[in-house]
């Protein structure tokens, strides 16, 4: 067996604003956000399974991103609980998410790394996400970095 790392994209759209932030930020604004997920893994050999080869199934990694952050924030706004009337928007919307954290691109990928990393199958880790806030900017996290 080899270890292996594969890698899926993903596509929202979201909204956040950073509030005490000294530029045009600190307004609510929107971004169409793309990401990177890397697993790592050894790839399943010696099997007659039909997976055979294969570190995870995308199909599965696709489901456990999209489950756990792709559906819970496409299209929705992403507010510090803190954020003045945040409360009164999440009443008023019914996609508004309140995190305990300045919702950057900084934050939510150490947030999304978190949550993937409890919901891997076993003897798959995740390696990297890479999120993109816009086409020039975007913000990595390494597991290796992070020990």
């Amino acid at each position: 067996m080899a270890v292996l790392r594969i890698t899926k994209e993903f596509r929202f759209e979201g909204a956040h604003a950073l509030p005490g932030y000294d530029g045009k930020c600190r307004n609510i604004h929107g971004h169409s956000y793309l990401m990177y997920v890397t697993v790592k893994g050894e790839n399943l050999n010696g099997t007659n399974s039909p997976k055979e080869g294969m570190v995870v199934d995308f199909k599965q990694l696709k489901a456990i991103v999209n489950e756990n952050i792709v559906d819970v924030l496409d299209h929705a706004l992403i507010m510090h609980a803190a954020s003045p009337l945040s409360q009164e928007l999440a009443q008023a919307y019914p996609n508004v998410i309140m995190v305990d954290f300045q919702p950057s691109t900084e934050n939510l990928i150490c947030w999304f790394a978190q949550v993937l990393s409890g919901k891997l199958p076993q003897g798959v880790e995740l390696f990297s996400i890479k999120l993109y806030e816009t086409a020039g900017s975007f913000a990595e996290w390494y597991a290796s970095d992070n020990i």
